[in-house]
């Protein structure tokens, strides 16, 4: 099969055939049908984030079920699915206690001694998020993926193996954002889009969208945001003040710096929340003002919205599905797999909100 192979950072990620195993057991083998471009996999190919090459990247993705393995019975041939990267196994202590999206148990992917679920001329290719998307195929743990109802469009889908879960889920689960409050989301890409839109969905009074670019901040409007600040104009922190009063309750940071997410924490007013959901590169540590801890401000992480994603996922179409989640206008560009470095382009230069490989062009 084709797919999308990182062999050096900084390089670009090079078409090749590569082989794919069949599914052993409690695995699925899925025809991929579109895959989002997120920001985190180009962390990985500018090397913020340290990873074993080569490597297929990919993780924003549904597709169709092929084939399956032993004792798999959730799907079968035919299955229409959206793949999660926070493939989970049920039975630790993450799973048991309701945090699936933190499960990190090794059972889930292949160990080492085993035959590699990619491989190229016999040696191993790594599997990216036990997923690895950018690819026309993929093997994955049964855990991996959610069922979806046949008429709800994959590339559309695909989005909500990320970006989407990634951005509502912050405000649905992790933050627990209360009707009529007021919040400020920080960045305008998929993400950002995604939250803000959970915002409205979860009945904020107020959402505040905070970008330097004016396309995305009008996107924003789109997506429910109720003012736009942008940072270009000054200070954010200090306008968003003023617009408010003094502060949000809720905040969120969706780019994944530290200038930003400092920001995020003193846009806050006394009592408020400032959740990080950008992946920050390794080894950046954040400053805050310590006095700001006696006014009960807080900040917390996310990973993957807190999800429940076989939960969620199905939720988040019908409200696609019912007009209320916008994932159309999320759609910048559909490329082919042989754009995919082009698609890193114009995801740098800001100009797009997502582009999503379609495996069919």
């Amino acid at each position: 099969m084709k797919a999308a192979v990182l062999k050096e950072v900084g390089k670009p990620l090079e078409i090749e055939e590569i082989s794919i195993d069949k599914p052993g057991p409690r695995e699925v083998l899925i025809r991929t049908a579109a895959a989002g471009v997120c920001h985190s996999d180009l962390h990985f190919v500018e090397g913020l984030y340290p990873a074993a090459m080569p490597m297929v990247l990919g993780h924003e993705s549904a597709g169709v079920v092929e084939a399956v393995g032993d004792s798999v019975s959730y799907v079968k041939p035919g299955d229409h699915v959206i793949t999660c990267l926070s493939v989970f196994c049920g039975h630790c202590e993450m799973c048991l206690t309701g945090h699936l999206s933190l499960c990190a148990n090794p059972e889930t992917r292949r160990a080492s001694a085993d035959t590699p679920r990619l491989s190229k001329d016999s040696q191993p290719v790594q599997q990216f998020a036990n997923l690895s998307s950018f690819a026309e195929q993929m093997l994955v743990h049964e855990h991996a993926i959610v069922k979806i109802r046949e008429d709800m469009p994959l590339d559309r889908a695909a989005l909500i193996g990320c970006g989407v879960t990634t951005g509502v889920g912050a405000v649905f689960h992790t933050a627990r954002v209360e009707p009529g409050s007021t919040v400020a989301v920080i960045g305008c890409g998929g993400v950002g889009l995604s939250c803000i839109n959970g915002a409205a969905l979860a009945g904020a009074g107020r959402v505040i969208a905070v970008d330097m670019v004016a396309s995305k901040l009008e996107m924003a409007r789109t997506f429910g945001a109720t003012d736009v600040v942008n940072g270009s104009d000054g200070d954010p922190v200090a306008q968003i003040r003023e617009l408010t009063g003094g502060g949000v309750q809720y905040s969120f940071e969706a780019i994944g710096l530290k200038q930003t997410a400092e920001q995020a924490f003193s846009m806050l007013r006394p009592g408020g929340t400032a959740t990080i959901i950008g992946m920050i590169p390794v080894g950046v540590k954040i400053e805050l003002t310590g006095a700001a801890f006696l006014q009960e401000k807080k900040i917390q992480g996310s990973m993957m919205g807190s999800n429940r994603f076989r939960v969620d996922m199905p939720r988040f179409i019908e409200f696609y599905l019912a007009g209320r989640l916008h994932l159309d206008e999320m759609v910048s560009k559909r490329i082919g797999l042989h754009q995919i470095n082009e698609a890193f382009t114009d995801m740098k230069s800001g100009s797009v909100a997502r582009s999503v490989i379609v495996f069919d062009q």
